[in-house]
């Protein structure tokens, strides 16, 4: 399968329904209590894109991106509105957002990755699709410049460091960042008449693994 890097339109991804979705084989013993294990380290994100859709013009824009991903067969860039960004909703992002480890002396390439808290427990998130222009890097709380003292790949979301960061200094970034999905479905089935009365159609969107 191939990528084409482009966004799905972000008005129309806005107010679409999804969000991540987790793999747990639960197996109940004989005295009841059960036995749970996941064959997936990180979760898979699920959209309805046609939730977004408000006018006619929506919908053509829909088709015709569809139709030049020849349905699911190439994958897209899709912004989730509820988690887009290395910092809090409400908050701008800075370089200091996320922690991406630290330094050993010969270390160069650190990969974008995002922070999900809870009580004692962590979950570290890749991010593959950062948004062009958005990184920000700090090595020890110091701002590093993008091009002289680092890179960005946007299609894989690895950091490249001019120097390696000193020992024991701790690398952060800040960024904006898209999902790499595709279409969930070879077809796009729309009565005018149910559209025209405020139904959208069913339009699945998955998260595809790079």
């Amino acid at each position: 399968m191939a990528f084409h890097d482009i966004r799905f339109p972000a008005n129309l991804s806005f107010g679409a329904l999804g969000g991540p979705e987790r793999r747990t084989e639960i197996v109940t013993l004989a005295n009841g209590h059960e036995e749970r294990n996941t064959p997936w380290e990180h979760s898979r994100r699920r959209y309805d894109a046609g939730m977004g859709l408000r006018s006619l013009d929506d919908l053509e824009t829909l088709i015709a991106f569809f139709e030049a991903r020849r349905g699911p067969l190439h994958g897209f860039r899709w912004k989730d509105w509820s988690d887009w960004k290395s910092s809090r909703p409400s908050m701008p992002t800075s370089a200091v957002d996320q922690r991406l480890g630290y330094g050993d002396g010969n270390t160069t390439v650190f990969q974008l990755r995002k922070r999900y808290p809870s009580g004692d427990e962590v979950y570290w998130r890749p991010i593959c699709k950062p948004v062009a222009g958005t990184v920000t890097v700090a090595i020890a709380d110091d701002p590093k410049v993008e091009g002289p003292e680092f890179s960005v790949d946007a299609g894989t979301g690895l950091v490249t460091f001019t120097t390696p960061p000193d020992i024991g200094a701790l690398v952060t970034a800040g960024f904006e960042f898209d999902v790499p999905v595709r279409f969930d479905t070879d077809r796009i089935a729309v009565s005018m008449a149910s559209y025209n009365a405020g139904e959208a159609p069913d339009v699945p969107v998955i998260e595809v693994r790079l």
